[in-house]
């Protein structure tokens, strides 16, 4: 009778055990459907990482999302498991499964910028937003795909190869933090992280019906981040929930001032702490009236064709659900001033500020591991390492920006035309009483790969004047043969600076409204993935790398 009394209690205790660890559905998973379940005590954090770890393992090979993983992901995994149980369950990100675009400095990854010439190029510390999220209890899977150095917008790379877009497998998913885009869209963690020059956060959430922030300039530190340009550089997350980036922006934006980023010192004391998620709870998508709403005329495509129509059409929808609910709609109708081809030609300001601030990176005492010092050394022939990709429509900005720098009269003349550009736009919004701006982040739909550029973006007028940018998903083109349910279409909602509470609460209006977010179902992608224990370890993830790069974009160096 004892024997069979402890055979029971043993069979018990291990099927409690078992429930405990049965890893959950993470599809469309959030900060609060994870938190739910872990903290009732039916999953575990090893279940939790276990569970999209194995997502990954499935459809990685189909999308090309991310370069690699980390290996401590299961181990910190079990950490936070044992805080749990001692009651130390803390930091709204506590066991969050969340990827980092590869040109963030984490340890003990290396950090490649999607370049081979930097695959054993590792930091000596983590950069401080990706301290912040460590210390908010996030677990940092891996890092995901890009395109080479954040250069474009195709994400294509010579280590990581094509990434595809899991909504139709033949174009791009936007860039050039489309692995970030691609891997949020395809559930392989709760959300990411991306960086955005001139488009790159918002071009991949659009492309990927996701959403993302472009923070004021000066919010969140980019210390620890490979950097192209200190006047348009910025961070920030890319997910599938407004409540998702709220709490990512919340977090990273907890660092506050820092000396290693003086666009910081600029942060006003009223704004330090916000807690951002607060403001979604204030969003009244059930009346708008009050709220006054510019559109973007000259950010418009109005010729009508497979690749702008479903673009109008679904900008349109939203201007009329707008004004159903009561919000003003504004026609700004300045199409000399809101010019983004223009603007880009006139103003853009990377190829005066890459060389130095790339140099000053690959310099740092900071980076271990061979690697080249300086950005001409990187682009420099050199036997003894691989070579790397540079895209065709590359070759004139690398050719400029070893030429010129931040000492050419030319800079200065940007530089002041970038000030009037931030007068004029501030003069818009006081001159009409604007609340936000809207317009499509891309005129057109994301392009197929093989294309030469991510063409029709409009993301240079916040990224000049550092203004902040929430970008929500908007609907879908028609269904095609591989594009089953559509192509995504996205919106930016550009504020002044620190206005980032209200431009959530606007987005929050209006996805109410719209729930236009779907899952990808391409390749299977809607399909659960069946785990039949945790892992031991972490499992291995091979980017296709040059495998996967068109015959269009020749190997080589510039």
């Amino acid at each position: 009778m004892c024997l069979l009394k402890f055979l029971a209690l043993s069979l018990f205790l291990a099927t409690a055990c078992y429930a405990r660890t049965a890893p959950i559905d993470v599809r469309e998973a959030t900060v609060s459907s994870i938190h739910n379940p872990l903290f009732s005590g039916s999953t575990t954090c090893r279940g939790i990482v276990s569970a999209f770890l194995a997502r990954i393992e499935k459809f990685n090979p189909d999308i090309n999302a991310i370069i690699t993983l980390n290996p401590d992901a299961l181990s910190i995994a079990d950490s936070l498991d044992g805080a749990l149980s001692q009651g130390g369950a803390t930091g709204p990100l506590f066991c969050i499964p969340i990827l980092l675009k590869d040109n963030y400095d984490a340890l003990p990854m290396a950090t490649t910028g999607g370049c081979l010439a930097l695959n054993a190029s590792k930091p000596t510390q983590d950069g401080p937003a990706v301290r912040a999220l460590r210390n908010a209890g996030a677990v940092i899977l891996g890092k995901s795909n890009l395109h080479e150095l954040a250069l474009e917008g195709l994400s294509v790379s010579s280590l990581g190869g094509q990434t595809i877009n899991p909504y139709d497998f033949t174009r791009t998913p936007g860039g050039s933090s489309g692995g970030t885009g691609a891997a949020v869209a395809a559930s392989f963690a709760v959300f990411g992280t991306g960086t955005d020059t001139v488009n790159s956060l918002r071009s991949p959430a659009s492309a990927n019906s996701l959403f993302s922030f472009r923070p004021t300039r000066g919010l969140i530190s980019r210390a620890g981040v490979i950097p192209i340009s200190y006047t348009q550089d910025t961070i920030g997350a890319i997910g599938r929930s407004l409540p998702d980036i709220a709490t990512a922006l919340t977090v990273m934006s907890s660092v506050g001032y820092d000396p290693t980023d003086n666009a910081t010192s600029a942060i006003p004391p009223s704004v330090i702490g916000t807690n951002y998620t607060a403001f979604l709870s204030q969003a009244r998508s059930s009346n708008l009236t009050g709220i006054r709403i510019g559109v973007l005329e000259g950010f418009f495509n109005r010729t009508s064709s497979n690749e702008t129509s479903p673009v109008n059409t679904a900008m349109a929808n939203v201007l009329s659900m707008l004004q159903a609910k009561g919000a003003t709609v504004v026609p700004i109708n300045d199409t000399m001033t809101y010019n983004a081809t223009l603007i880009s030609s006139l103003m853009d300001v990377q190829t005066s500020e890459y060389r130095e601030f790339l140099t000053a990176y690959l310099s740092s005492p900071n980076l271990t591991g061979p690697h080249p010092i300086s950005m001409p050394q990187l682009y420099t022939p050199n036997a003894t390492r691989p070579d790397f990709l540079v895209i065709p429509s590359q070759y004139s900005y690398v050719e400029a920006a070893l030429r010129t720098s931040t000492s050419n009269s030319s800079y200065y003349l940007k530089q002041f035309l970038i000030t009037n550009l931030t007068r004029s736009l501030h003069t818009t919004f006081s001159a009409n009483q604007l609340t936000c701006l809207i317009y499509p982040e891309q005129k057109n739909l994301v392009v197929p790969i093989g294309s030469p550029s991510q063409s029709g973006r409009n993301g240079i007028l916040a990224a000049l004047t550092g203004s902040p940018v929430i970008t929500i998903p908007i609907g879908f083109s028609p269904s095609t043969r591989t594009a089953p349910i559509g192509i995504p279409i996205g919106m930016e909602i550009l504020g002044l600076p620190w206005s980032e509470g209200t431009l959530l609460q606007v987005a929050k209006s209006i996805d109410d409204v719209l729930h236009a977010r779907k899952m990808p179902v391409t390749g299977g992608l809607n399909e659960t993935v069946e785990v039949t224990g945790v892992y031991s370890t972490v499992p291995n993830v091979t980017p296709l790398g040059v495998r996967n790069i068109p015959s269009a974009y020749p190997l080589g160096v510039y």
